[in-house]
């Protein structure tokens, strides 16, 4: 049965999103314009993902799009505007994207992208902000940011983690546009599949969290955050083991080992 989060059906104007199953869905549904972003969808995607991080009931979040494109990043019309901004206007406006992607790439709970089509500019900050990105094979990605004198500073923390420092170089100051194939050589992606695939690859990678211990989980995510990229230090050894002790000794890190060397199920699914 799909739990509706809304109190009201129009919370979101920018988006669709359910939970089902413990697995939420956040649908991009600008699809008459390629679900490019505005200062709306940035609100909307900022809260929502708030929202479904608090929310116990739910255990992975599945970041979709509706039409044929993915995100062709930000919305004309929205440009326009910024244009006549101020400087200080156009800080407070970069900040509040750049909360949207940092709320999204910190949510507690695992974030897989569904990348249904093309992913343009600030798009590629939304894949690169989630966990894992299963992409269909005709996908094609584009930093296309200096084509227009800009540059994708905003996103540039995680796209640089996502496609790496060397890759980056190049797509960053080319503005070339590079396919599924490549995103998947690259890491960038996880998967490449069939437009028929998307959704059973995406519910299968989902099934497959959705058993796990879900403190075990938010604990993992806080691990990779904490120890990618960081200098092995004595501090990080120590920040490790303490990790490891507080997950042995918490109430399901006791549970999944009691439920292993018993042979049942642990209580996080039989709660299903």
């Amino acid at each position: 049965m799909t739990k509706d989060i809304h109190e009201k059906p129009d919370n979101y104007k920018s988006l669709l999103v359910n939970v089902e199953q413990h697995i939420a869905t956040v649908t991009l549904n600008r699809p008459e314009i390629r679900n490019a972003f505005n200062d709306e969808m940035i609100a909307d995607l900022t809260e929502v993902f708030k929202t479904l991080g608090a929310n116990d009931e739910v255990r992975v979040i599945v970041l979709a799009a509706a039409g044929k494109a993915f995100c062709a990043g930000a919305d004309l019309n929205w440009m326009r505007a910024m244009a006549d901004y101020s400087y200080e206007e156009n800080l407070a406006d970069a900040d509040k994207l750049a909360q949207m992607l940092k709320t999204i790439y910190e949510c507690p709970k695992p974030t897989i992208a569904a990348v249904q089509g093309d992913v343009y500019a600030g798009g590629m900050g939304l894949v690169a902000v989630c966990d894992v990105a299963i992409a269909v094979r005709i996908a094609n990605f584009c930093l296309s940011e200096v084509r227009l004198g800009l540059a994708p500073a905003t996103i540039s923390p995680y796209v640089i983690r996502a496609l790496g420092a060397r890759a980056s170089q190049r797509y960053f100051l080319s503005a070339e546009v590079f396919d599924s194939k490549k995103a998947r050589q690259l890491g960038f992606i996880h998967e490449r599949v069939s437009e028929e695939s998307l959704d059973d690859a995406v519910a299968e990678f989902c099934a497959k969290v959705v058993k796990n211990s879900p403190e075990a989980v938010k604990t993992c995510k806080r691990l990779l955050h904490d120890v990618a990229g960081a200098d092995i230090t004595h501090e990080l050894i120590a920040d490790t083991v303490k990790g490891i002790a507080d997950i042995r000794s918490s109430e399901q890190g006791k549970e999944g080992v009691q439920a292993f060397l018993q042979k049942r199920k642990p209580d996080w699914l039989l709660a299903e």
